[in-house]
């Protein structure tokens, strides 16, 4: 995991690489849920330091374990986090003066650049994660934090916005888009990020007792949210109409699961939005309705996750690309995904169907359904590992 890196790629490299600093951070946003769900925090809305430590001096072995587990699951993700965003981050500068840049520019694939943006809104989860973890006393000064946090997701959106609109003004004034190699879903790339940037905003919004920080925080979401919804529904008609029009080439299969982290996002984003509405003007929605709304959104995901397994299952992609010796960047792709799932697993599971009480939390039917997040957190972690070892290390 934490070997050496591959150096100067050059032409080679791909900003796709990303994503693979990006899978990194979310399996580190994956055990934080662990500490989420059960680790009481009666007076904070996260887990924070002093709750960890209290659930393990208190807790028993069963407590003690899995807040070990996951308290050195955030710690190991979040360095290899950094570690690939470092190293990406270094390639892509030297990508930048490579002719295979300039080509990318030119066509299609510049979109691809939103995966900048879209792992830099990540980076900022990560570091609140693992100072609400990590940091003792930090909650004490988060009113003066969540500010930081406000500019530091805006300035990402705007280098998001300057991608994205520079990709369209190219495009709407020269033409060039070649339709007939849409036929996938790589120009989702831009709606992510506008969703990871737009629940870092709502951040703030659920967290912050300041009525100025917490407004800001939910007008500048609710934009983010509001474009990556009015986006991506476009980009998703557009890609479905190349891919029955044209086939999808197999290299770019793994797209298909991008609508499984977008609504991810989505979810947290509205989730915090709830909460916020809920603190400064008493619109909370009620359990029932979570529930509803959660499971509306999973059932989004188990569709699009079922279609794109079947595909890629009949295209041989996993037995090419992951376990096989070919190499494509587009493979990190599937790490997200994964991630999302057992994210939204947890969600539902607490959130909905514990938060609704059709089922008791740490009850035999809750541990049940639990075991397939966790399940799915596993089998993510070790597509990570084996993507990495193929196209990372040295």
């Amino acid at each position: 995991m934490f070997g050496r890196l591959r150096r100067n790629l050059g032409e080679s490299y791909s900003p796709l690489y990303f994503l693979a600093a990006l899978g990194a951070g979310g399996l580190a946003v994956s055990f934080f849920m662990f500490l989420m769900f059960w680790v009481a925090h009666p007076n904070h809305p996260v887990p924070v330091f002093e709750d960890v430590l209290g659930g393990f001096t208190q807790g028993g072995m069963a407590a003690k374990g899995a807040i070990l587990v996951a308290v050195l699951g955030i710690a190991l993700f979040a360095i290899l986090h950094l570690r690939l965003l470092a190293w990406n981050i270094s390639e892509y500068r030297r990508y930048r003066t490579t002719e295979a840049y300039r080509t990318l520019r030119a066509g299609n694939g510049e979109t691809q650049l939103s995966a900048i943006p879209l792992t830099l809104a990540m980076t900022v989860n990560v570091c609140f994660i693992v100072g609400a973890v990590f940091v003792p006393g930090l909650w004490s000064a988060v009113e003066y934090l969540l500010p930081g946090a406000l500019i530091a997701f805006l300035a990402i959106g705007v280098q998001a916005h300057r991608i994205l609109f520079g990709f369209f003004a190219r495009i709407f004034t020269a033409g060039g888009f070649d339709c007939a190699k849409n036929n996938n879903l790589t120009q989702m790339m831009p709606t992510f990020a506008l969703a990871m940037i737009g629940v870092g905003l709502a951040a703030p919004a659920a967290f912050s007792h300041v009525p100025a920080v917490a407004g800001i925080g939910f007008l500048t979401s609710t934009y983010f949210i509001t474009a990556a919804v009015i986006l991506g529904a476009i980009k998703l008609i557009l890609g479905f109409r190349g891919m029955m029009d044209q086939g999808t080439d197999k290299d770019t299969l793994p797209t298909l699961w991008v609508v499984v982290p977008i609504l991810t996002v989505l979810t947290i984003a509205f989730m915090r939005q709830d909460h916020a509405l809920g603190t400064f003007f008493g619109g909370h929605g009620s359990p029932g309705e979570t529930l509803a709304f959660l499971a509306r959104m999973l059932a989004a995901q188990v569709f699009f996750g079922g279609l794109g397994l079947v595909v890629m299952r009949r295209a041989g992609y996993f037995e090419t690309y992951v376990i096989g010796a070919e190499k494509s960047p587009g493979s990190y792709a599937l790490v997200c995904p994964g991630v999302a799932l057992a994210v939204m697993g947890h969600f539902f599971i607490n959130k909905g169907l514990v938060g609704a009480g059709l089922i008791d939390k740490f009850g035999v039917a809750y541990w049940l359904l639990t075991a397939v997040p966790l399940a799915l957190q596993v089998l993510t972690i070790w597509v990570m590992l084996k993507l990495n070892s193929k196209h990372v290390s040295a």
